[in-house]
C-alpha cells in the first residue's frame, strides 16, 4: 500500500518554503530522524527552486507540481514536475557547480544536493517540455507500523 499526497502551485519563490514544510509534514507520520528530514526538506527546496527559476524563469503563471508516496517499507517518494523550458544537456546540469544563471550567483549545486541526500534520483526533460524529478530515500523504521 502506498498513501500518496499531491500539490500543485505557482511558480513563485515564496512557494518552496510551503512545499518543504507539506512534504515534511506529510513524512512525519514515519517519525524519521531529525537528519532525515532535514535532508528530504532541502531536496524539496532544490528541485522546486529548479522548477521556478530555470524551468519557468520567474513566470508566475507557471505550475509547479508535486507528489508525495510513502511506501509500507518506509522508502519516501518524492516527484517535482513543471511543464517548462526543460533541461538541454541533464549529463551536464547534473555536474557540481554547473548553472544556467551565474548572474543570480546560483551554486549550481541542487543535483549534486539532491544525489547526496537521496538514494535514487531520476532527472526526465525535454527541451520546452519541462522536467520531472523523482527522488527516493529509504528510511529507517522505528517500529513495524508505518501507517
Amino acid at each position: 500500500m502506498k498513501n500518496k499526497m499531491q500539490l500543485q502551485f505557482s511558480a513563485l519563490s515564496q512557494n518552496e518554503s510551503f512545499a518543504r514544510v507539506t512534504v515534511a509534514a506529510f513524512v512525519a507520520q514515519l517519525d524519521p530522524t531529525l537528519e532525515e528530514l532535514t535532508e528530504i526538506k532541502t531536496v524539496v527546496s532544490e528541485a522546486v527552486t529548479n522548477a521556478i527559476i530555470h524551468g519557468y524563469e520567474g513566470d508566475p503563471d507557471g505550475i509547479v507540481y508535486l507528489s508525495a508516496a510513502i511506501e509500507d517499507n518506509g522508502t519516501v517518494e518524492l516527484v517535482i514536475r513543471d511543464e517548462g523550458k526543460g533541461i538541454e544537456d541533464i549529463e551536464e546540469a547534473r555536474q557540481p557547480l554547473f548553472t544556467t544563471k551565474p548572474e543570480l550567483e546560483r551554486s549550481g549545486m541542487g543535483f549534486t544536493i539532491m544525489e547526496n541526500f537521496m538514494d535514487d534520483v531520476e532527472i526526465q526533460s525535454q527541451p520546452e517540455l519541462g522536467t520531472v524529478v523523482r527522488l527516493k530515500k529509504h528510511l529507517a523504521l522505528k517500529n513495524a507500523l508505518c501507517n
